[in-house]
């Protein structure tokens, strides 16, 4: 995309990140994998199918997982999960999960939540894990995380035509965020920006980024703080009317949350190992590839080589 006539390009090191420090930028992406044998999906005005996780392991090996992997995800969260043209949810976490339960053998339900249900979703059983852009940073301890696989950044958007070309001009603004998201945390008392957020005028949050864009354009708002590709995603072919902020508000990484159970920690541990399978055999460039135009860069995959 572009911002003011020149490109808005994103430079990065993705081997900097393990185990230190983060490293500033972009984020994850989208995708389409064929659905195979036993995996099943759902459309969006379709009841998704399966229960919560067993009593039994079945032929998992793992206690507790009946092998009806049921992934939660904010069906409005695109280029991460979302509903299709066609109907059908999809997005570049959830064909991750697809690739996986092909992998496994496992049944692939994806469920759209109410975001900020998810943990009482999650440690009830209705759903096995989270899967949707979820940030590991300030979560380490509520979640049996998977290694992140992405990095991402938290960034500023407003109107083209806006004075607002840095964090410090957003002092005395109106700024929107999503419901229990990354930003709000960030921006938030206890937040590593809560000092900048403290300076808004006001700091409002709603559902989902589609309808805080329409108020940015209207002018209720005047930005709104966002990850990185779901800015893209949501500028779209209308990078004449929105820009990008230079200065973003932090960097993070993006893994796949399960309950804090045993369960759960052996979960993450065999996702993980799926997902470093997928990333030697290509499936992951391939999905970064596909839409790269949205934000998603192969460059940003951070997770180690098995």
């Amino acid at each position: 995309m572009k911002q003011d006539g020149k490109a808005y390009i994103l430079a990065f090191d993705r081997r900097k990140f393990l185990k230190g420090g983060m490293v500033a930028l972009g984020t994850a992406a989208l995708a389409g994998l064929a659905g195979c044998g036993a995996s099943s999906t759902s459309g969006a005005s379709g009841a998704t199918s399966g229960s919560a996780s067993g009593s039994a392991s079945s032929s998992t090996g793992i206690a507790g997982f009946d092998g009806n992997f049921i992934v939660g995800f904010d069906q409005e969260f695109p280029p991460y999960g979302y509903v299709g043209d066609d109907g059908s949810y999809t997005g570049f976490d959830l064909d991750l999960a697809q690739a996986v339960c092909d992998k496994e053998g496992w049944t692939y339900t994806p469920s759209p939540i109410s975001w900020d249900a998810k943990d009482a979703l999650l440690n009830s059983g209705q759903i096995t894990c989270i899967w949707n852009g979820f940030t590991i940073e300030g979560r380490e301890n509520d979640y049996a995380f998977t290694d992140a696989y992405m990095e991402n950044r938290q960034v500023i958007v407003v109107k083209a035509s806006s004075d607002i070309t840095s964090l410090n001009d957003l002092a005395g603004k109106n700024v929107i965020t999503q419901t229990d998201s990354a930003a709000l945390e960030l921006l938030s008392s206890g937040g590593a920006q809560a000092g900048l957020g403290a300076s808004f005028a006001k700091l409002d949050t709603i559902d989902n980024y589609n309808t805080a864009f329409m108020d940015l354009e209207q002018g209720t708002y005047d930005a709104v703080a966002i990850d990185y590709p779901v800015a893209v995603y949501n500028i779209g072919d209308k990078a004449n009317e929105f820009k990008i902020l230079d200065e973003a508000l932090n960097s993070e990484h993006f893994g796949v949350g399960f309950a804090k159970t045993d369960e759960g920690e052996a979960l993450a541990k065999q996702v993980e190992k799926n997902l470093q399978a997928l990333d030697a055999d290509g499936t992951v460039k391939q999905l970064c590839d596909k839409y790269a135009d949205q934000g998603v860069s192969y460059d940003l995959w951070c997770l180690p080589k098995a």
